[in-house]
């Protein structure tokens, strides 16, 4: 919600404050740093205290900067709430990981994790329509108000039904420890090769994210309000996809599947990137192969997770908050290239993307091996 429901806004942002498209497209880079870094913080937390305390704390950090967000005099200022609201928002992403871990084994937590990317998938679907009919009614402002009611909504839920799930004999300790729990964790060659590979294929995710509201608004004339439908039929398209691994893995072991779908993310990244080098077909030729990779991301997210905290039971807290910190540092970077590269064109968009696909491809196969298990 906090990373679609403003998108539509991203132009309108820009004209308000009077500076360029890729200074807009940095309050979401700024917001992918403010994800990466604090789930750093939160996971040994939720380790040592419990799930639920650092939630609650989160949260209330989340509302806090959303109110500010809403009252921003300037790009500047915008940009660094759009930070302190993700390093408060992100204790949901690292802390719900840990939860499914403390409950389910492997093959089951990526049948979980896939029923969560049902959820997660409705967010990318309702939230640019929210934030678009909110445009037409008030400002992009009302958007940041929206999302502190969201982030209290939340809050209230935590409090309300989430039940504590740290098991007893989860490690604790202080920064020393902390740190020590990290190193151990980065010579893991699975968890390494996993967490890369997952955390790629998410970063040509963000990579559509940020160059989207140009392409499709800017570039391609889709109003702004529109954006949203567009917006939220890829999202179907993971939607979908994750489903179907729900049932694959019935069958299928998590790490087979991802191996296939890693193979299909690079062809679809390539096709994606040559149809908009070669500028042919318009709109429609290139939203074919978006559509595809986005699909792809509905198989390597959930099994490339369940298989990297697959043996971290006594520090999934930790663990999934260093899966958050790469995979979301990995998204600012593509996020920061798309910016960089320019706007004349989709290419920048797509050539993030294409590189994003192959990166994930190697990452498993350089890491973990092909057909190991």
């Amino acid at each position: 919600m906090s990373i679609d429901m403003y998108l539509p806004g991203l132009p309108a942002i820009a004209a308000e404050f009077g500076v360029a498209p890729a200074a807009a497209q940095f309050t979401l880079s700024s917001f992918f740093v403010g994800l990466a870094l604090g789930q750093a913080v939160h996971g040994p937390l939720a380790d040592r205290f419990g799930r639920k305390p650092p939630l609650y704390a989160g949260l209330l950090l989340y509302v806090a900067a959303s109110l500010g967000c809403a009252l921003a005099p300037d790009i500047s200022t915008l940009t660094a709430l759009r930070f302190v609201q993700a390093a408060g928002g992100c204790a949901g992403v690292v802390i719900a990981r840990a939860v499914v871990r403390d409950r389910f084994d492997a093959q089951t937590s990526a049948r979980i994790y896939s029923l969560l990317m049902l959820v997660m998938g409705l967010a990318p679907i309702l939230a640019p329509l929210l934030g678009g009919w909110l445009l037409v009614l008030a400002s992009w402002r009302a958007i940041f108000i929206a999302l502190a009611l969201f982030g209290l909504l939340c809050l209230l839920a935590v409090w309300r039904f989430l039940p504590e799930t740290r098991p007893a004999d989860t490690v604790g300790g202080g920064v020393g420890a902390t740190l020590r729990t990290y190193a151990d964790l980065l010579q893991d060659r699975d968890f390494l090769g996993y967490t890369l590979s997952g955390g790629f294929a998410q970063a040509g995710l963000f990579a559509y994210i940020t160059g989207s509201p140009h392409v499709f608004i800017e570039l391609y004339g889709i109003p702004a309000h529109a954006y949203g439908w567009l917006f939220g039929l890829n999202a179907l398209g993971l939607i979908a996809s994750s489903q179907l691994n729900r049932r694959l893995l019935l069958r299928y072991g998590a790490d087979a599947i991802l191996r296939r779908a890693n193979r299909a993310t690079v062809l679809l990244g390539l096709v994606l990137l040559a149809v908009a080098a070669s500028g042919q077909g318009g709109l429609a030729a290139l939203l074919v192969p978006l559509f595809g990779y986005l699909a792809t991301l509905g198989f390597t997210a959930p099994n490339a997770l369940a298989n990297a905290l697959a043996k971290q039971g006594a520090r999934a807290g930790s663990a999934s908050a260093l899966i958050g910190t790469l995979q979301f540092g990995l998204a600012t970077v593509s996020s920061v290239a798309v910016g960089l590269l320019g706007g004349g064109s989709a290419l920048p968009m797509t050539a993030v993307i294409a590189g994003c696909g192959l990166a994930a491809y190697a990452a498993h196969r350089l890491l973990v091996g092909d057909g190991r298990r």
